[in-house]
C-alpha cells in the first residue's frame, strides 16, 4: 500500500492479541471520529470505519470471534493509520488531507467484504435478541 500504511500494520500487528490495547485505538477513533469534518462524500466511508470499529470492538472484547487473526490485523492497521493524521497525505491538508485514510478503508472493506458481510449477519442476530 504505502510506507506509513507498512508502519501502521507492524504496529498493528503488536496490538491485536492483546484486546486492551485494541479498545485503546478505538478510544483514540472515538476522538478522531468526532473531530473530523465529514463532507457528503465521506460520510459512507464514515459508516464503513464504523462498521470496521465494531468488529474490532467485539473482537476486543471477545464476543466475536468470526474473525481470522490477519483480517482483524488490517482493520487495526485502517484505524491506526485514519488515527495518524501524519501519514501519505497529512490531516492538516485542507480538503484532500482524509483522501488517503479514506482510500486505506475502502481498501480493506473491499479485502474483508466478506467477513464483514458475516460480522454484520452476527451483529444484526445479536441485535434481534
Amino acid at each position: 500500500m504505502n510506507r506509513f500504511f507498512d508502519i501502521a500494520l507492524s504496529k498493528a500487528t503488536r496490538i491485536t492479541g492483546k484486546p486492551g490495547r485494541i479498545l485503546l485505538v478505538l478510544t483514540q477513533l472515538g476522538g478522531k471520529v468526532k473531530s473530523t469534518a465529514w463532507s457528503a462524500l465521506a460520510k459512507e466511508s464514515k459508516e464503513k470505519l464504523m462498521i470496521l470499529a465494531r468488529m474490532a470492538h467485539a473482537f476486543g472484547t471477545g464476543r466475536y470471534r468470526g474473525i481470522s487473526v490477519k483480517s482483524i490485523t488490517f482493520i487495526v492497521a485502517g484505524i491506526l493509520y485514519f488515527i495518524n493524521p501524519l501519514d501519505l497525505i497529512p490531516d492538516f491538508v485542507f480538503v484532500i488531507g482524509l483522501t488517503d485514510d479514506v482510500s486505506v478503508l475502502l481498501w480493506i472493506c473491499s479485502r474483508l467484504q466478506k467477513e464483514i458481510d458475516q460480522f454484520i449477519i452476527w451483529e444484526q442476530g445479536i441485535i434481534s435478541r
